[in-house]
């Protein structure tokens, strides 16, 4: 006798199956007994009674069961179906006091208390939601950028220099050399562009920031792609756009009753605006009387107003801004030559956060080198990286999205550790 997943029981009904999983609820209802199993395509009904009721005096609950019986028609169970239990056999017995309430509607908890209780936590079905979302947002990157030409890379975490110049780098011992973890996979995927032209990676990154917010992490998973012969930045996020339009397309085919869990909305994308950085701040001084114009970036408050602005008028929920200030960007974003002290850069906001950073890059030498030595780096710490300039690089640009804040603001989670697995923050190294 086969064992059957929970969500295709309605295909059996009247034949004598077997489901298995978890114990997720046990209830009393009119002198009838109902098991409620969990696997993880959801959750069914099996009616007990007469004999079959005495074994489930000893399940308790998140005990791992395997329950035979026949599959009826039952209007008032989930998805319309129950198994009338014939046998239950108790595969593995819970030995300790579940520490959360997983089978409510909603974990009655913290999220202090939910992290420190991750293994379990992660059982609960609006928590799976959220890494099944998320699953779904890596496997549409990598298909995506599949379909446009990209080559897959899988890059160094162990590193020598940061990619940000040095700042906030998490050093490790590395026998008798002096080495970090991993910033970005920036300075790689650069190089392979004069490998493969168009690459991506799906890949952790590390900050040593000691931020303590709900926006920030000290170990993420990054999204990157970097691609060649561009004519100017606007192609980079054109294949942004694109990609999110794909995104949304896929979310709502593989993932709504996800999204319905959270109460949240997939959103619609028509076209991105696109907007200076001293246009955002006009339009911020303007509609909300905070002085802003001359700042070399957007503080929190500023992206979400906004992001509000534009919502309001009917322009999505997304925006990129760009041209930030030469000094507010990294060394190896382009300078824009015509436009002194500004950037061919751009960040993307998305439902009142930046969730994503871009632009083109330096592909000269000699317009590297002196970018170096004006910022005050040493040029030979990055010699490798140089390297690529004298050898013949082509015009090129790329951005990376953080998976755990795009996963987070597509939910409406008020927090990114709910998108982390296992967050790592500035006070938490467990589980």
């Amino acid at each position: 006798m086969p064992f059957i997943l929970t969500n295709d029981l309605n295909k059996h009904i009247g034949s004598e199956i077997r489901v298995r999983g978890w114990a997720h609820k046990i209830r009393k209802l009119g002198g009838m007994n109902f098991l409620m199993i969990r696997d993880r395509t959801g959750v069914a009904q099996a009616a007990i009674e007469g004999e079959v009721a005495e074994k489930i005096k000893g399940i308790g609950v998140e005990s791992v069961i395997s329950v035979r019986g026949k599959v009826v028609k039952e209007d008032r169970a989930p998805g319309g179906v129950e198994i009338k239990a014939a046998d239950i056999e108790i595969i593995s017995k819970v030995s300790d006091e579940i520490p959360l309430e997983i089978n409510k509607k909603d974990l009655p908890a913290n999220i202090e208390t939910v992290l420190e209780y991750r293994p379990i936590a992660l059982r609960h079905p609006k928590e799976q939601a959220i890494f099944k979302v998320q699953a779904e947002i890596a496997k549409s990157f990598s298909d995506f950028f599949k379909s446009e030409g990209f080559t897959q890379i899988f890059t160094p975490k162990l590193v020598s220099a940061g990619a940000e110049g040095g700042a906030g780098l998490f050093r490790v011992d590395y026998f008798e050399q002096k080495a970090f973890l991993g910033q970005s996979p920036q300075l790689y995927k650069q190089i392979m562009v004069g490998v493969f032209e168009r690459v991506f990676e799906i890949g952790h990154v590390y900050r040593a920031e000691e931020h303590n917010t709900s926006r920030h992490l000290n170990e993420v998973v990054q999204m990157d792609i970097e691609m060649g012969f561009i004519k100017s930045q606007n192609e980079v996020m054109n294949m942004q756009e694109d990609f999110l339009k794909n995104l949304s397309q896929n979310l709502r085919q593989n993932c709504s009753k996800e999204f319905e869990l959270h109460g949240a909305s997939i959103p619609e994308i028509i076209k991105i605006p696109r907007l200076t950085l001293e246009e955002v701040q006009e339009i911020i001084e303007r509609e909300y009387k905070k002085e802003c114009h001359g700042l070399p970036d957007l503080d929190p408050e500023h992206e979400k107003m906004i992001c509000e602005y534009m919502q309001k008028q009917g322009k999505g929920d997304y925006v990129f801004v760009t041209h930030f200030p030469s000094k507010k960007k990294p060394f190896y974003i382009m300078d824009d030559p015509t436009n002194a002290g500004k950037s061919l850069s751009f960040d993307l906001l998305f439902r009142g956060i930046e969730i994503s950073s871009g632009g083109q890059r330096n592909h000269n030498y000699e317009v590297q080198v002196e970018k170096f030595k004006r910022m005050g780096y040493d040029p030979e710490s990055f010699k490798d990286y140089i390297s690529i300039f004298k050898y013949g690089m082509p015009p090129h640009g790329g951005w990376s999205i953080g998976l755990e804040r795009i996963t987070m603001k597509m939910l409406g989670l008020t927090n990114v550790r709910e998108a982390s697995l296992f967050p790592r923050d500035r006070h938490r190294l467990t589980p």
